[in-house]
């Protein structure tokens, strides 16, 4: 059974940074895409990140030169840099990864004060 836990949010200020980690267990078969969601209260949620087996990345517009996605297979691990941290990027950021189904974590909450 496949599981993906998040971690390493928290409260942090304006400007501050910080760094999620996704760990992925359990899977038998290789992951291919790793992306980071976000959702804040009352919104949807959003794409954040994509980083391809490969190593290729996107970004929301909202989030580029602030934020890096980055992955470390041999630990089936993806992280997010996030840097210059903004009030608008409070949210409950989501780790989804794609072998040949799709998983989410639980989710891990960021919350930048002004």
């Amino acid at each position: 059974q496949v599981q993906v836990v998040e971690s390493g949010g928290g409260l942090v200020q304006a400007g501050g940074s910080l760094r999620l980690s996704c760990a992925v267990s359990g899977n038998r078969f290789t992951i291919n895409t790793m992306r980071w969601y976000r959702q804040a209260p009352g919104k949807q949620r959003e794409l954040v990140a994509t980083i391809t087996k490969g190593g290729s990345t996107n970004y929301a517009d909202s989030v580029k030169g602030r934020f890096s996605i980055s992955r470390e297979n041999a630990e089936n691990t993806v992280y997010l840099q996030m840097n210059n941290l903004k009030p608008e990027d409070t949210a409950v950021y989501y780790c989804h990864v794609i072998t040949i189904d799709g998983y989410w974590g639980q989710g891990t909450q960021v919350t930048v004060s002004s």
